[in-house]
């Protein structure tokens, strides 16, 4: 198979985010090494944690100069917390989710103080509709309503930015406490692709539009038959 020239593709734009959701270090890196300087910026998530996934971040921002995205989701008491972000931030991680409780956002600054890892506070994942939220008892109301209630407050307790769906990216970006704060979506899929697991979703190049800094796009890549086409694609596609 052949892939597009370097020259065809767009370098160092990490507006998109890979997530490397694959089985384990060895197929995230194989992946790496085949999209090559295509992708600048890769997210980890928590499902590769006991497969490698922190000696991947470590190799992947070592030796490969890739921006990573850490995405833990964490959450805890407020000691726990702080303590966990000052032993990940070691790993000199760009990114780092962690609940957007305002107890937890807090507690997780002060852990990354002093390094330059930026805390992403999540809102609610862009795989919940109302029916989970309600099953889960979360108070009534419109989701994209709690969504920004939640933004707010976790950027007003310090959070360098927000993971929210790409449906709610614009209001968030009106809000008077995001200013200057970072927006990074996942739940993006490029047209035509599945939407899987996702339930509140959008094209690449809405998102970007809405406000969002950062997209986040795994499956649509790493299952293409052509990971980098997929890639080339989805940047050609940004505003």
């Amino acid at each position: 198979m052949s892939y597009p020239t370097e020259t065809t593709i767009p370098v160092g734009d990490d507006r998109l985010i890979v997530a490397l959701d694959v089985p384990n270090a060895l197929a995230g890196l194989a992946l790496a090494e085949r999209l090559g300087n295509a992708v600048s910026f890769y997210k980890i998530g928590l499902g590769m944690l006991t497969s490698g996934g922190l000696a991947l971040a470590n190799e992947l921002k070592m030796e490969h100069g890739k921006r990573i995205f850490l995405d833990m989701k964490l959450f805890d008491i407020g000691a726990t917390v702080e303590h966990a972000v000052r032993g990940l931030a070691q790993f000199d991680i760009d990114f780092l989710t962690v609940h957007g409780d305002p107890h937890v956002v807090r507690a997780a600054m002060q852990g990354a103080a002093g390094s330059d890892m930026k805390i992403l506070a999540v809102t609610i994942l862009t795989s919940l509709d109302r029916a989970d939220l309600d099953d889960c008892l979360i108070q009534a109301g419109d989701i994209p309503e709690l969504v920004t209630t939640r933004a707010a407050r976790a950027l007003e307790a310090g959070a360098d930015g927000v993971i929210a769906s790409p449906k709610e990216a614009a209001l968030i970006r009106a809000l008077p406490e995001a200013t200057g704060k970072l927006i990074v979506t996942p739940g993006v899929r490029p047209v035509g692709a599945d939407s899987g697991d996702q339930k509140r979703i959008a094209t690449p190049h809405q998102a970007i539009t809405d406000g969002a800094d950062h997209i986040v796009v795994g499956r649509p890549i790493w299952q293409a038959s052509d990971p980098r086409a997929a890639v080339r694609d989805i940047l050609a596609s940004l505003p």
